[in-house]
């Protein structure tokens, strides 16, 4: 397999792929600016080095034959492969990054990335992008140490630039059962250290809890908000979650809002973050571009999912 010589061509595939879209040479001969008799010649040798007819003329149209259609469709994904080759050298030659990350802090609702992220599927040239998901200092590991292209981040270190693009709320809550439940509101401080909170971990590779999430004494600590809303649902502590993780439970009555004295809910802005800052490329800026102009105008909407 290492030496062997194709017998066809990109160029003979192409036009028998013309010709076919076309319904026939003459059309096809048109949009390819070719003469009719190149472009049969050109299937005719395509059909004699591979030993099968791939085309058979009914009247004035020419038709694929069974054999046809099995090679035309694979035919089509070999000159898109090619395309996307071509593409990419045109890309890199113009410093168009082939892979960019995107971190970004676990409150953010995805949901609101969808948009962005289908234009960027459109207008992307096939760059590969990679959504890490961080919480507290390592999402501002990223930032510091530029090991993400793109950062989504509640905080900003000092010396960096960030520009807003949503709020974020968090609500205090707890099952229906729970003891905190059956207390008087609002809740105290030291009513909360007494039971067990469930907390997210820390993505950074050397954590500082500065953020203020971490009040009681006793925790556990899991690695996504999906597995404390399973923990909490089940009665087993209470934690801070963002609306779009706790609202449906809320609505369904398997979670309990708590008011907490001094507090309603904790909440804060997020903004878009380019680590690298004039170092940042074109598709990294593409994306951050796409990002601000769907940006969700949902403040409001987040407070009376937060009040729900």
């Amino acid at each position: 397999m290492p030496h062997y010589r194709a017998k066809s061509t990109l160029e003979q595939w192409r036009i028998l792929q013309a010709v076919v879209d076309c319904g026939g040479y003459a059309h096809a001969a048109e949009k390819l600016n070719k003469s009719q008799s190149s472009l049969n010649h050109a299937v005719s040798k395509l059909q004699q080095v591979l030993g099968v007819q791939l085309l058979e003329i009914k009247g004035r149209k020419a038709e694929l034959t069974h054999v046809g259609e099995v090679m035309l469709r694979r035919s089509r994904q070999l000159t898109q492969t090619v395309y996307e080759l071509e593409q990419l050298a045109c890309n890199m030659e113009q410093g168009w990054e082939p892979e960019i990350k995107l971190a970004l802090e676990m409150v953010f609702d995805r949901n609101d990335l969808i948009p962005a992220l289908k234009d960027f599927q459109e207008h992307g040239r096939g760059s590969r992008l990679t959504i890490e998901d961080t919480v507290l200092t390592g999402t501002l590991e990223h930032i510091r140490n530029q090991s993400a292209d793109l950062v989504i981040t509640h905080q900003l270190p000092k010396g960096y630039l960030g520009e807003p693009i949503h709020d974020y709320y968090m609500d205090l809550v707890c099952h229906p059962a729970h003891p905190l439940a059956q207390q008087d509101s609002p809740i105290s401080q030291d009513e909360l250290a007494q039971h067990l909170q469930i907390v997210i971990r820390d993505t950074a590779t050397q954590p500082a809890e500065e953020g203020g999430w971490l009040k009681a004494e006793q925790r556990w600590t899991v690695s996504h908000f999906d597995e404390a809303l399973r923990l909490v649902r089940s009665g087993l502590g209470f934690c801070w979650l963002p609306p779009y993780i706790a609202k449906r439970a809320m609505q369904k009555g398997s979670l309990r809002k708590l008011e907490l004295k001094g507090s309603t809910c904790r909440k804060g802005s997020l903004y878009l973050v380019l680590p690298k800052g004039d170092k940042t490329g074109p598709c990294s800026r593409l994306l951050a571009d796409l990002v601000l102009r769907h940006a969700p105008k949902r403040q409001e909407d987040d407070m009376e999912a937060s009040a729900g």
